[in-house]
Order: structure tokens, then sequence, then C-alpha cells
């Protein structure tokens, strides 16, 4: 028998617009040309698949990294941050670089891995299907395996969401003073799955996002320092009140705190009666951040100026001074 019977003829080979047609004039061989679409098209085609995947994947992330880069000059913000609020304070200074910067690298560290789970994902289904594979129980698989890993790992996938979110929104940064829960100090670093602060005695504090319920951030917008000052019961509350508001004003006015100051101060009066006396309350809107600084200096020159106009303290009616007897 002839090995070129028309029997022994792939169907394929009779097509002139097919690969195995030109494999088949090219070789006389009717196996390699009806094998020509597995041995040759399907890897090419696979191999084009990975290839573009790959370029795809690496054009992203430049781009990525070109919209979410701090440029090094650090006069601008980078330029996927802009379009999103930011609430840093203006009193942070140089920190506010830092606290722009590890935004801006969390939020491109989210898309890079996003976008590559993304493209590989489609391109390893892509080459399941060039290799006649059934996709549906593979996908149902891949769904179950997904939900199993979910429930397993449920709290890092909340901690990380949380941080997403946290980032987006902006609600604190390095540099900011917030008290969330568990711990109160200044942020030193911010991540996806933990927030790192350090407390006022020193004390560093790793706190997981998806634990953070509430967060009390006193570094946005404007902040308050308030001052109570003691004041006793037979004092003249009226001409207390004068002195208070004269001495405060004064002291806000002076170089030390007026760049901190964004409003004059205001007397609102006794706050409460306790034993010991009553409790005159005074409040300035400053800078986020410098309520504390700003409390300090103004209770330290108010009491001075209660001492000043002959007020007592309030337990001075009970610890009388006592007059040194004079000898005869």
């Amino acid at each position: 028998m002839s090995p070129l019977l028309p029997a022994a003829v792939p169907p394929c080979a009779t097509d002139p617009s097919t690969f195995c047609f030109q494999v088949y004039e090219a070789t006389n061989n009717a196996w390699l040309a009806g094998s020509a679409n597995w041995l040759l098209t399907k890897p090419l085609k696979i191999l084009m698949i990975l290839v573009i995947a790959f370029f795809v994947r690496l054009l992203l992330r430049r781009l990525i990294n070109r919209v979410t880069t701090f440029p090094r000059s650090g006069g601008k913000l980078p330029a996927l941050l802009r379009p999103l609020r930011e609430r840093a304070p203006e009193v942070l200074g140089s920190a506010v670089i830092e606290r722009r910067r590890q935004r801006a690298q969390t939020i491109g560290s989210v898309l890079k891995s996003m976008a590559t789970f993304l493209i590989y994902g489609l391109a390893f289904i892509l080459v399941l299907g060039e290799l006649g594979l059934d996709l549906a129980p593979i996908i149902a698989s891949a769904g179950i395996i997904g939900v199993a890993i979910g429930f397993g790992a449920q709290n890092l996938v909340k901690d990380f969401l949380s941080g997403i979110f946290m980032m987006v929104e902006d609600q604190y940064g390095v540099g900011d003073v917030v008290d969330i829960g568990e711990a109160t100090g200044t942020v030193e670093a911010v991540g996806l799955r933990i927030t790192t602060l350090r407390d006022l005695k020193g004390t560093v504090w790793y706190v997981r996002n998806g634990e953070v319920l509430r967060v009390g951030n006193s570094s946005q917008g404007f902040a308050v320092a308030v001052v109570d000052v003691p004041l006793g019961y037979t004092a003249d509350v009226e001409r207390a009140t004068t002195v208070l508001a004269a001495a405060a004003a004064r002291a806000t006015e002076s170089d030390a705190l007026k760049d901190n100051v964004l409003e004059p101060p205001e007397m609102l009066g006794v706050e409460s009666v306790t034993p010991e006396g009553l409790q005159l309350r005074l409040t300035v809107k400053v800078r986020p951040g410098k309520q504390w600084a700003v409390q300090r200096a103004l209770r330290a020159q108010l009491l001075g100026a209660l001492e000043e106009a002959g007020f007592d303290p309030p337990l001075g009616r009970l610890f009388p001074a006592v007059t040194p007897a004079v000898e005869k």
C-alpha cells in the first residue's frame, strides 16, 4: 500500500488556508500535519498569551509607579493622591512628606497586586481554554477554595480591607495623635495590616487595622485648648473672670503662642463646683496638635495672674496662713 493513499491524508490537509496543509506540503507526513495544531499552533498561542500578559503587567506596574511615586522635591502630591481627600495637618512639617509617601506606596502596592492577580488570572484561564480543558469544574473548585481560604483567613482579610479604606479616606497618618481605643499616641507608621503608634510613655503599640472600631484624631483641622482654673468659694467670680480673660488675651498674643492660636480665647465661666472650690473654664481654638503646649503655657500664665491679683488658692480657707509670733 502506498503511504500517500488518500485515506492517509488528514482532512485538514485538503484546506490550503490551514497550517496543517502547509505542514503536509512541506513534510509529506500525515501524522505531523494532523498534529501541527497541537505541536506548533497551540504552543505558539499559549506563548503569545503569556508574553502579552507579561508586557501588559509590566506596563501597568510602570504606570502605577508613575502615579504613586512621591516627587523627590517633595513639593507636589503623587498624581494618584490628588483626587483623594487629604487631612494631613500643616503643622506636621517634614513629617507630612513621610505620611504622604507611605500612603502613596501602600495604595500603589494594592493596585499592583490587583493588576497582577487579574492579568495572570485571565491569562491562566485563556491558556486552559487553548488546551481544551473544561473550565467549569476548575472555576467551581477555585471558588470553593477561595471561600475556604476566606473563612480561614477572615481576620487577615478584614485587616487588609480596613487598611485600604483607612488609606483611601486618610483617616489618620504619620504624625497624627490618635485614640484608637486600645492605645493613644502619635502614629509612626501605617500599613495595610498594622498601625504603629507610640504613646506618651514611649511604648510602641502595634494595632491591627481590623480591630480599630473607632478613631479619635486630635490632629485634623483644628484643636481646642481647654484650661480649667481652680478658684476658692469666697473669691469674686466676676473679677476673677475679668482677670483671666485679660491674662489669656496677653498670653495668646505673645510671640511664644500667637503662631499656634487661630482665634481669640473665650472665657466660658464657671464649669463645675467641687468640695474644694470652683472651676473656671477657658477655651482657645489652636492649630491641630498644639493644644497641649498651649494649655500648659496658658495654665501657668493664668495661675500667675490670679496670684498677682490677690486671689487665694482654693484650699486657702482650709489652711490659713500662720502669722509668726513676735517676740516681745
